[in-house]
């Protein structure tokens, strides 16, 4: 780093990634984090859902965060959307691919994608 532009543009590049917060939102993202999760591959899910929100435009829409064990790690990695004034929607066994198509199809379309949803426990 050799100037104040580049920490600029380091630090503007970082937070587009930085879409993990707390607050309210309108959708709010909840990927399961705990041990199960993470050995099934949420990490790469949650990254992608940090990085797609980020290039989508959502940020300010779109709260991308993380939880321990939901509860149903045969399932895993499980994926939570809740939004306000709609039941929330539970997506089981998610890939980063998957997590690509639910940004586009259910947050930015607000169209479930049933395939990779389960019924509320």
């Amino acid at each position: 780093m050799k100037s104040l532009a580049e920490l600029a543009a380091i630090r503007e590049k970082m937070q587009n990634k930085v879409v993990l917060r707390e607050g309210s939102s309108d959708m709010r993202v909840v990927v399961g984090m705990a041990t199960c999760g993470i050995a099934a591959g949420a990490r790469p899910v949650l990254n992608t859902f940090v990085e797609e929100v980020a290039n989508s435009g959502l940020g300010d829409k779109v709260i991308v965060t993380q939880t321990g064990c939901i509860g149903i790690c045969q399932f895993e990695p499980v994926v939570e959307i809740y939004e306000s004034g709609k039941e929330k929607v539970t997506y089981v066994k998610m890939s980063p691919e998957k997590a690509k198509e639910v940004v586009e199809k259910h947050l930015k379309g607000g169209q479930v994608i049933e395939e990779y949803a389960i019924k509320n426990i």
